[in-house]
């Protein structure tokens, strides 16, 4: 929810960055969407997060706190600030970032929700260039997206990783492309041989290695349902199962014509 900061005779501010447990720790600011599929306070349903696959079902921004009602408020507030009036957004974050408190600081765009549109990536963008001494970073399943307006036209501020468990994972170079990879703990990780960001999140983006690997949340019930697999694996699985089915309707139809 957002932080609010004050002193005698002053009004409260309200901070559109937040830090969550372990960011605070590393000293990052981070922003926050609801993540994937969500029902607004007008009842309509709204996708913050398109390219979502087996993530959906394995996310920890979908369970414990961030399920609280303040929390959940707060952050289909920020979702309505940045998909209905993005001006209004641009105009306020980028004013903030121009304060103090984020001189020479990281902020991760997103510990949940995603880029989900191209006018609110560019936007960020923007916000990105018109802050030059705050510095950005991200993990994101939109990986076409990235390519089409960022990978040729990055701002020099922002870092990205991309990340594994989405429907546009088959975009990805895995052999040189940045990523990361959630396994079922350290152990897998290192047996595959990626990168262990455990110590800080920042190693997402500053590691030597492009293969960042992530153990998964301890949330028993998310843990039994990921098993051995990673999200990646899963996501191919997944992947090769909707392949087949297709394969096999386009033969039912050649043979019905």
């Amino acid at each position: 929810m957002p932080e609010s900061t004050s002193t005698p005779g002053r009004t409260a501010r309200k901070w559109l960055l937040t830090q969550n447990s372990d960011l605070r720790r590393i000293g990052v600011f981070n922003w926050t969407l609801p993540a994937f599929v969500i029902e607004l306070p007008d009842g309509s349903h709204f996708n913050v997060c398109p390219q979502a696959g087996v993530c959906a079902q394995l996310c920890y921004a979908r369970v414990g706190t961030y399920r609280f009602k303040n929390v959940r408020a707060a952050h289909i507030r920020n979702l309505l600030l940045c998909r209905d009036t993005p001006e209004e957004f641009e105009r306020q974050m980028t004013e903030e970032l121009r304060h103090k408190r984020y001189v020479g600081k990281w902020i991760r765009v997103h510990d949940s929700g995603e880029f989900f549109s191209d006018d609110y990536l560019l936007t960020w963008m923007r916000i990105m260039r018109n802050s030059p001494g705050v510095r950005f970073y991200c993990y994101t399943k939109e990986i076409s997206r990235f390519k089409r307006l960022v990978v040729n036209d990055a701002p020099d501020n922002f870092l990205w990783c991309y990340s594994l468990g989405g429907k546009e994972d088959h975009l990805i170079d895995l052999n040189t492309e940045r990523h990361a990879d959630v396994f079922p703990d350290v152990e897998a990780l290192i047996a595959a041989e990626y990168t262990d960001q455990t110590e800080s999140d920042l190693l997402s983006v500053l590691s030597e290695s492009p293969l960042v690997g992530i153990p998964a949340n301890r949330i028993p019930h998310l843990l039994k349902k990921q098993g051995r697999e990673t999200f990646g694996s899963l996501q191919r699985a997944r992947d090769e199962k909707l392949r087949a089915k297709n394969e096999r309707a386009g033969q039912r139809f050649a043979l019905a014509h």
